[in-house]
């Protein structure tokens, strides 16, 4: 169901129209009252299904402003129209509000970087923010500078939907302002990838090597490092508690390797094949490609789904009149192989989605722990109360609150049942809490109670995140431009993230890697100093 549309809705432009940019496009038209107005996208039939579904209709036709090839042609669309006006010219097509970057994770930082010299558009980057750590200085430093007339820094979110999910937003309010355990002493936090859907997208797919993309810690877990440091160091109101210093870890450290994808593992019985397709073992290998795309239930072809994973290898697929023909075009592309005479830069372009999981070129980790510690860091103390404050006033004060010293332990784990459905241990001074996709459960060690809350799940969409994050960033925008919001008003209050946080979970995970590689232990202060701070350029204080 569409929100009726507001009298001057947020405009909104999706640049790159995959599965991310479709998601966001259908949580803006269901839960907000923007409008999706435009689209960049290379790809000519998913730019037109695009604009199809969320623009332009199945019976209209394009109209000027609407879609582009590329982001570029945006950008030099919108200098022109801006050119346009400034030259007093009338009729001139309204512009967009606001961007949605979902290109590929390596084209983040080129985009972003041309939006901020662009200046005046609120941005919503997917995660990760970019797949190196000097990429991310890079456009941490130029979001800075991206501002409106007014010289107010515009509005930034980051694909971070864990923060948004109703489920993992009572959580943090069960936490932090109920504090049903008390202080926290130690959280263990899971990502469970499952056994099949890291294949798809860690050995045969975009995120398999970290020199052409990244580490998986990185392209997997970023928001899950995002949401322990969420939980941990920011402040439980941004509104009421503006300006207090975070509770930042202390150490980090981090162990993991690429345990099992690789050609040690391989079964005798398979031989030298190098695709599934022509593989003696096929059939009985759970990895089988068939297997996984073409006869497996719920998420192969034959269970008549032409969504993801399906579309990921065929983006068109839908476009088959004959399942026949679909099928058979699915399986000459899962055929599709490499060998030594394939020139290097051609094997690292493309996926091999019907490669065997023991040949591929694969090398990110698929097992990976990281472990972050904090010391006692009370605030300074706050003026004496007098015997008429009120004791909650006082305990709300306490110094020492929520910034005792604790661990947090994240484990991503690639051999699992479960994809994706992410679990955590709390234990507090109090009490413990156990938390899966769907539940929260409350041990109260003062009262013996068990208490187990089950939050509203919106959307399959990260439990509602895609949904959450998506009706905060348009709700910021509106706010802005139709109430008289301030940008870091809206930011604080709606968004609910600083972008000094996006770069701090981002940079946690680079030092984790560094941590991991090295083999030691990571004072975080002093990382920070050296690889953030110390890579800045300019005073945008």
């Amino acid at each position: 169901m569409i929100n009726m549309m507001a009298p001057n809705p947020p405009r909104i432009l999706i640049i790159g129209a995959g599965s991310r940019g479709r998601a966001y496009a259908r949580a803006i038209q269901s839960s907000t009252d923007g409008i999706v107005t435009a689209v960049a996208e290379p790809n000519e039939y998913k730019r037109r299904q695009f604009g199809q579904t969320f623009i332009w209709g199945s019976q209209s036709v394009p109209s000027e402003g609407s879609q582009f090839d590329d982001w570029r042609a945006f950008v030099a669309y919108e200098k022109d129209r801006r050119a346009r006006i400034s030259a007093g010219e009338k009729d001139v097509s309204t512009g967009v509000d606001a961007a949605f970057v979902c290109v590929l994770d390596e084209m983040h930082r080129e985009v972003v970087l041309a939006l901020t010299r662009l200046g005046g558009l609120h941005i919503m980057c997917e995660k990760p923010l970019a797949t190196t750590l000097r990429d991310c200085v890079d456009m941490y430093e130029a979001l800075r500078t991206n501002t409106n007339a007014k010289g107010e820094q515009m509005v930034f979110s980051i694909g971070h939907v864990l923060r948004y999910s109703p489920h993992n937003m009572l959580l943090r309010k069960l936490l932090l302002e109920d504090r049903v355990i008390g202080d926290v002493l130690s959280v263990v936090h899971t990502e469970p990838v499952g056994w099949w859907h890291f294949t798809h997208s860690y050995v045969r797919g975009n995120w398999r090597r970290e020199r052409t993309s990244a580490p998986s810690l990185l392209t997997k877990s970023c928001h899950d490092i995002d949401v322990l440091l969420w939980l941990l160091c920011s402040p439980a109101s941004y509104s009421a508690q503006r300006g207090q210093t975070p509770h930042l870890p202390s150490t980090i450290s981090s162990t993991g390797s690429l345990q099992y994808f690789k050609r040690s593992r391989k079964p005798a019985a398979a031989g030298t094949a190098t695709n599934c397709l022509s593989c003696p073992v096929e059939s009985s290998c759970k990895y089988s490609a068939k297997r996984i795309y073409v006869t497996q239930h719920e998420f192969g072809l034959d269970s008549h789904n032409t969504d993801w994973p399906v579309n990921v290898i065929l983006p068109d697929i839908e476009s088959y009149p004959d399942k026949n023909v679909a099928r058979e075009t699915l399986l000459l592309e899962l055929a599709k192989d490499y060998d030594t005479s394939t020139p290097a830069a051609e094997t690292e372009r493309r996926n091999w989605f019907g490669r065997c999981v023991y040949e591929s070129d694969n090398d990110v980790c698929d097992e990976q722990v990281v472990t972050i510690t904090w010391d006692d860091d009370p605030v300074p103390s706050p003026p004496s109360f007098s015997h008429e404050s009120n004791s909650k006033d006082m305990l709300l004060s306490d110094p020492a609150r929520g910034r005792g010293s604790k661990t947090a332990i994240f484990h991503m784990v690639a051999q699992t049942n479960k994809i994706c459905k992410r679990y955590t241990n709390l234990y507090g001074v109090d009490g413990e809490i156990f938390a899966d996709s769907s539940t929260i459960t409350i041990h109260d060690f003062r009262t013996g109670e068990t208490t187990t809350h089950h939050p509203r799940n919106e959307d399959r969409g990260h439990g509602g995140g895609d949904l959450g994050l998506t009706r905060q960033f348009v709700l910021a925008i509106d706010k802005v431009k139709n109430h008289g919001w301030t940008t870091a008003r809206a930011q604080t209050e709606l968004v609910g993230c600083t972008l000094e946080e996006v770069m701090r979970s981002h940079a946690m995970v680079f030092c984790a890697e560094e941590a991991r590689k090295n083999r030691k232990v990571v004072d975080w202060d002093e990382w920070w100093a050296e690889h953030v701070e110390g890579k800045l350029t300019r005073d945008t204080s």
